[in-house]
């Protein structure tokens, strides 16, 4: 094997390279996961009790720390008493993959624990309405403005040092400020996804401007053009491969903003359902509901990156990822 045509400097790797290094992304960690939860002598702290002798605080299923296990059987031998057995076991928090995947069905078909709780499905659909309009909102406002500021100096001047300023607060911050303002429902989880994503936009997008070519303006203004058309025929088409990129990118920002805004005022959406699944111990489902949203992101984001390879085929970045 020729490692070096592996690690080449920024060189294109071949169809076959590429398919075998992102499937190995996603199957390492999944064999790390499977080594620590099917091989008892890597970790296993606990033992699952399986008969739990003459000890009578122990019962079939319950899971021991590993010290307490052994000084109990210490005692009971001792005592001429019948030992409790069991299995080494991972802590309830780590749940195994089989475990898992087999939630990945059964929290879809199995009824919540609270009779007016949200189906996970529902919560799923909930949290992707907080996360469009959210997004939707800050984009109305951070593309124009950032636009703006990446073009004129003067825009950039009376708006960028404030907004430098804004983006170190933090978004959560604001939660019972949007709560006072917009009530419980779903108006605060959308401002924050708006706080946590607009002036980061702004930024992005203004330096993604400056970076067009300037002579391409100079020749425009040559030409006589105007500051509209400046604007909607020489600035935005000229940005709009790289002004997709910085969106999808974003979106990405928004998601994570997602778990915070869903903990301000009631209760709803995916983080509800995890934070129900924790309380009943059911980690099987918070695992499944945590991967679901990590799916729903990578699963947009390659839609996204799709259909700008058909939107802007002659842009070279797009159609190499």
């Amino acid at each position: 094997m020729n490692l070096s045509s592996w690690f080449a400097v920024r060189r294109e790797l071949s169809p076959r390279k590429r398919t075998m290094l992102g499937a190995g992304s996603f199957l390492l960690p999944l064999l790390v996961w499977c080594i620590v939860s099917y091989v008892p002598f890597v970790w296993h702290p606990m033992v699952l009790v399986n008969n739990p002798g003459d000890v009578d605080y122990f019962q079939v299923g319950m899971l021991v720390d590993k010290g307490v296990f052994a000084e109990e059987s210490s005692t009971m031998q001792s005592l001429g008493k019948i030992l409790p057995e069991g299995n080494p076991a991972n802590p309830i928090y780590l749940p195994a993959p089989h475990e898992v995947a087999k939630a990945f069905y059964t929290a879809f078909i199995t009824p919540p624990e609270q009779h007016d709780g949200q189906w996970l499905h529902e919560s799923l659909w909930h949290s992707v309405q907080i996360i469009f309009w959210g997004f939707l909102i800050s984009s109305l406002i951070g593309v124009p403005l950032g636009i703006l500021c990446g073009t004129y100096s003067a825009v950039s001047r009376l708006n960028e040092p404030f907004i430098e300023f804004f983006r170190y607060l933090p978004a959560p911050a604001f939660g019972a400020l949007a709560v006072a303002i917009l009530g419980i429902y779903d108006g605060p989880k959308i401002s924050i996804i708006v706080i946590g994503t607009l002036f980061q936009q702004v930024l992005i997008i203004a330096n993604t401007t400056r970076k067009l070519d300037y002579a391409l303006l100079e020749a425009a203004m040559t030409l006589g053009t105007n500051r509209i058309r400046l604007l909607f025929h020489v600035i935005l088409p000229g940005i709009l491969p790289e002004l997709y990129r910085d969106q999808r990118i974003l979106l990405g920002w928004a998601w994570t903003y997602l778990i915070v805004a869903e903990l301000i005022g009631t209760s709803s959406g995916i983080t509800w359902f995890i934070t129900q699944q924790a309380r009943y111990q059911h980690f099987d489902n918070v695992y499944a509901a945590i991967f679901m949203i990590g799916l729903l992101g990578l699963g947009s984001d390659q839609l996204l990156a799709r259909l700008g390879k058909k939107l802007f085929p002659w842009d070279r970045p797009a159609n190499k990822e």
